[in-house]
């Protein structure tokens, strides 16, 4: 098991690993114990480049695999000693926007604008300085390729609500009393702006009709 600091074939994590993420379809490509394993990875990362880290932070979008990949990778980041912080349903804006705010590394479990069948891992150290090929991925693939044996602590779990800063912040750009009443539609295809954009625009002075709001990671519409 990968909790246990087992490598990881090479040419498994080169199919998944790109230049700014990690993205490939599930589970053939990117299953739970890969993930595990770059969790560990990551955290040992961040541990040696990102200071004192306490937590690490996790999102996911509406994917049908999001679930169990958070997890997984939330194993993987307590086997080295490191919290972890499930921030639940988010988008990855709202992540790296965690990370600043409470100065932590953070992971979005998400694979953007692919196909349902398809997960990935966006990665950013404290104060959402992303993690790319050229400033840490390439080393946490080499770390989750050699495995990464677990410390003898293993890090506590909890849970932290994003979205209600997250919102604030966001409407902190806008001079509320100055704004004229509006009407928006927005058709947010199923995606994670189903639940992020009401929660932006509450307290404004805009109707706001959402279409295709439920959260559906088969992404029907």
């Amino acid at each position: 098991m990968t909790s246990n600091g087992a490598p990881i074939d090479p040419a498994r994590l080169d199919a998944v690993v790109k230049a700014y993420d990690i993205r490939g379809t599930y589970p053939d490509q990117l299953d739970a114990a890969m993930v595990e394993g770059l969790g560990a990875a990551f955290a040992a990362f961040a541990l040696a480049t990102d200071g004192d880290v306490a937590e690490i932070l996790i999102g996911r979008d509406m994917r049908p695999s999001g679930v169990e990949l958070a997890d997984a990778f939330a194993r993987g980041v307590t086997s080295q000693g490191v919290d972890v912080v499930h921030l639940g349903l988010c988008s990855t804006d709202e992540v790296f926007f965690a990370s600043g705010h409470w100065g932590a590394p953070a992971a979005q479990l998400t694979a953007s604008h692919n196909p349902a069948q398809y997960n990935g891992i966006k990665l950013c150290l404290s104060g959402a300085k992303p993690v790319g090929e050229d400033s840490g991925l390439g080393e946490i693939k080499a770390a989750a390729a050699a495995g990464v044996a677990p410390t003898d602590r293993v890090g506590a779990v909890g849970e932290r609500d994003a979205l209600a800063p997250f919102a604030d912040h966001v409407r902190s750009f806008v001079d509320a009393d100055g704004l004229a009443p509006l009407r928006v539609v927005a058709d947010t295809a199923n995606g994670m702006g189903g639940l992020i954009a009401p929660a932006v625009f509450a307290g404004l002075p805009i109707e706001l009709e959402v279409l295709f709001g439920e959260l559906d990671g088969t992404f029907p519409n």
